[in-house]
């Protein structure tokens, strides 16, 4: 999942969100992995995010983010399941989540990755522009997918269920199986892995000749997700601004009204 998380955000198109990159959130209750592969410091981090919540003036988000190697920012969490746990409870509050969307005029995408579904995720899944589930390939991975009891209809749409390696079943068949509306194939690359594992500084072509299968899919898959969530935000301020009725007297727009 945390592979799948940091190609998405490797990936995203350039000229999404008004150029501004993504950041990728580590927000998995059973501990971080990104601190030990790449080096990091243990501070800023998850936590820092999670302390800040409470807080009048949390502050931004991107005051906890560490950049990789390969161009992409993080706000990695700690190894260790007790505090992690306990920062993801924080981030899925209503005052977590808003550290997590960020100011109105804020602009850029937070990837999550959250790790396993379960209690304390489930509140960011239900207000997340979109949400990818990633299994392997295999007969067995694919019924453990089904195990979640996921009530798809509940997404409206947002639900993409990633395939990652071989796989012997039909995308079709795959969707109509597990009541998925979107079923996507990620290819197993050693290469693009061992390419984002590197800790010295190098980027991922995602353009032009020899990129990486496993580059090339992400950046059909997030082209997507970014297209979707443009779409929503589109919509939104359009019913915003049918809703508001200005007072007399007032100049511009409310800060907690723009996108």
């Amino acid at each position: 999942m945390t592979t799948t998380a940091l190609t998405l955000a490797a990936a995203w198109p350039s000229e999404a969100d008004g150029g501004v990159r993504p950041v990728m959130v580590e927000a998995d209750g059973s501990g971080g992995d990104l601190m030990m592969r790449f080096g990091l410091p243990s501070a800023p981090s998850l936590l820092d995010v999670a302390a800040a919540v409470g807080k009048p003036h949390p502050g931004s988000l991107l005051g906890a983010v560490s950049e990789l190697p390969f161009g992409v920012r993080v706000v990695a969490a700690v190894p260790g399941r007790r505090p992690c746990t306990e920062a993801v409870r924080l981030l899925a509050d209503e005052g977590g989540r808003r550290v997590l969307l960020g100011e109105g005029g804020d602009q850029g995408a937070v990837l999550l990755d959250v790790g396993r579904i379960g209690q304390d995720t489930e509140p960011l899944l239900q207000v997340a522009d979109q949400v990818v589930l990633v299994a392997r390939g295999g007969a067995e991975p694919l019924t453990h997918v089904s195990a979640y009891g996921l009530k798809t209809e509940a997404y409206g749409g947002r639900l993409t269920l990633a395939v990652v390696g071989p796989c012997p079943y039909p995308a079709d068949e795959i969707a109509e199986s597990l009541a998925f509306e979107h079923v996507v194939f990620l290819p197993w690359d050693g290469k693009a892995v061992a390419a984002m594992n590197r800790r010295r500084a190098g980027r991922l072509r995602t353009t032009g000749f020899r990129v990486m299968p496993l580059m090339a899919a992400a950046c059909k898959l997030a082209r997507k997700l970014a297209d979707c969530r443009e779409q929503k935000a589109t919509v939104t301020e359009v019913e915003t601004q049918r809703r508001l009725v200005p007072v007399a007297g007032d100049e511009g727009v409310p800060s907690w009204a723009r996108r």
